[in-house]
């Protein structure tokens, strides 16, 4: 990979999320980062993941790309996702496009079920705009989008008790369009489970549409938002959540 590359980031075309052992001494990095940041596993270990620049900011987040991990980084991730899931006691696992849909089906087969529900930015023929939610990502320029669910779908969640899937949270705006829409089919969301929690601006979001919604977040991972400076990539303040 080039080491020119604009203020210390690289393009993300490589299974760059690697897991280290706990007393490796790249998992004892100091701040300000360069390239990788090293994120804590609750088993000790340290899961190294790409820095990403903010698109005209000078701001960066640590990215977690599942279609560019591992099978191993993925099944690690699923193994820890999986135990939180069944916090819930689910009847059924909603899985959140795009890379949600990595996690949620795993997620939903350790859990012993037979299937799970995924949601979809592609609408087909026969979807119906009374099972859409419109949704804004950080990470996909170029406008607003829909969220849908297959109205075959329907009858696997309705009334419900459900754990929501994802890959990461950081702004919560998918999220919050998640509970938005099976809250229209009068689940009972009893989790979201992502594999990472990028910053803390998700937790306001989803406490704005009920109170106490931001503490139904499980993830094993968390990074924070950095701040550029002259060396490499410094985390802000009050930016990595902790709980």
């Amino acid at each position: 990979m080039k080491e020119n590359a604009p203020h210390f980031t690289r393009p993300t075309t490589d299974c760059w999320q690697t897991i280290i052992s706990a007393d490796s001494d790249q998992a004892r990095m100091d701040p300000p980062f360069k390239y990788l940041y090293p994120a804590s596993l609750p088993n000790g270990d340290v899961l190294q993941l790409p820095i990403r620049a903010i698109p005209d900011t000078d701001r960066a987040v640590a990215s977690l790309i599942a279609n560019h991990a591992s099978f191993a980084v993925i099944d690690a991730l699923v193994s820890l996702m999986t135990p939180m899931a069944a916090e819930g006691k689910p009847d059924c696992i909603v899985g959140l496009p795009t890379l949600g849909l990595a996690f949620a089906p795993n997620v939903a087969e350790r859990l012993g079920h037979r299937n799970f529900a995924p949601l979809g930015y592609s609408r087909k023929y026969w979807y119906s705009n009374e099972l859409s939610v419109p949704v804004h990502s950080i990470t996909s320029p170029g406008g607003n989008k829909s969220l849908f669910i297959d109205p075959n779908i329907v009858p696997r969640i309705a009334g419900k008790r459900v754990v929501l899937v994802d890959d990461a949270i950081s702004s919560g705006t998918t999220a919050a369009a998640a509970f938005d829409l099976v809250m229209r089919l009068d689940c009972q969301i009893c989790g979201f489970v992502t594999a990472m929690r990028q910053g803390v601006a998700w937790r306001d979001r989803l406490d704005s549409i009920r109170p106490g919604f931001a503490s139904l977040v499980r993830s094993p991972l968390a990074g924070p938002i950095f701040q550029k400076v002259e060396n490499g990539w410094l985390p802000m303040t009050g930016t990595l959540d902790r709980a």
